[in-house]
């Protein structure tokens, strides 16, 4: 019978593809922060500058 769905055997290969694209990945990263590379990902960024001004607006608002 032909379907649309692969067979289980297809799909465990497709997994087996999207386990080893993800370690390719992982892998690359590291190089690259051990290379120098590295960048801190921007909502750690927009984290820091929420808790920035959210302190500078508490001191005004406490203070003041």
């Amino acid at each position: 019978m032909n379907t649309s769905e692969p067979s289980d055997r297809d799909r465990g290969a497709e997994k087996l593809n999207w386990i080893e694209r993800r370690r390719e990945k992982i892998r690359a990263e590291i190089a690259r922060n051990r290379r120098g590379e590295h960048t801190v990902p921007t909502w750690v960024l927009a984290v820091a500058l929420v808790a920035i001004v959210g302190g500078w607006l508490a001191l005004v608002f406490l203070v003041g």
